[in-house]
C-alpha cells in the first residue's frame, strides 16, 4: 500500500474562502471588466479569423481537459456574432474533449496569433455536429473532419499580454531546441 506524499504546503498557508482570496488584490482593473461582452465584435472577430491555434478547455465526469486545436488561419469558421465553428480533425482518438461536451457543453477558448501578445477567450456553450454538409465544408485535401464543434458565445475579452511578454514566448532566440526535452519514442518507451 502506497501513502498519499506530504504536501509542501502547510494548511494554514491555503487559501479557503473568498473574503482571503480578495484581500491579497486590488479590485479589477476596469477595462478588464469593460472589454468583457456577450458577442463577438468587429474587432474580436479579426483576431479570431487570424487566429491559426485556439485551445478548447472543457469539463467533464472524468475531470478537465485542454485541448490544442490549430490549422490555417480562419480555421475557426464565424457563422455570425454569436457563433463559432471548429472542425474536429482526426488525432489520437482520445475524445476527452469531445466526451465531455456531451456532457456538459461549457467551454473556453483561448486564441493566440504568433507574435502578438494579447490572447482572446471565448466562453460559451458547444454542440457536436455530424451534419455532412457541413462537415464537406470544412474538408481539406477531401478529408472531412469527424465533427464539427459548434459554440454558442457567451463572453468574449481579450487578456492582456503580461504572461506571453514575461515568459517571452515569440522570441525566435527563446525557442527550446528539441534535443531539451525528450522526444516521443523516448517517453513512450520510459512509460511501456
Amino acid at each position: 500500500m502506497t501513502s498519499e506524499p506530504a504536501s509542501p504546503v502547510a494548511d494554514a498557508d491555503l487559501i479557503a474562502d473568498l473574503d482571503a482570496l480578495h484581500e491579497l488584490y486590488d479590485a479589477p482593473v476596469p477595462t478588464s471588466i469593460t472589454k468583457e461582452i456577450a458577442h463577438l465584435s468587429e474587432h474580436y472577430r479579426r483576431f479570431v479569423e487570424q487566429s491559426p491555434f485556439v485551445v478548447l478547455a472543457t469539463a467533464g465526469q472524468e475531470g478537465l481537459d485542454c485541448s490544442p486545436r490549430g490549422d490555417t488561419n480562419g480555421f475557426v469558421r464565424i457563422v455570425d456574432e454569436h457563433t463559432v465553428m471548429i472542425p474536429d480533425r482526426r488525432g489520437n482518438n482520445r475524445l476527452d474533449s469531445l466526451r465531455n461536451i456531451v456532457r456538459d457543453p461549457r467551454v473556453a477558448l483561448l486564441f493566440l496569433l504568433p507574435g502578438i501578445g494579447e490572447t482572446l477567450r471565448i466562453n460559451g456553450r458547444a454542440a457536436l455536429s455530424t451534419n455532412t454538409a457541413l462537415r464537406k465544408s470544412f474538408a481539406v485535401r477531401d478529408k472531412l473532419p469527424a465533427c464539427v464543434i459548434v459554440i454558442t458565445i457567451e463572453r468574449v475579452y481579450t487578456q492582456c499580454p503580461k504572461a506571453l511578454v514575461r515568459a517571452d514566448l515569440w522570441n525566435p532566440d527563446k525557442h527550446v531546441p528539441a534535443s531539451a526535452v525528450p522526444s516521443t519514442g523516448e517517453r513512450m518507451a520510459a512509460l511501456t
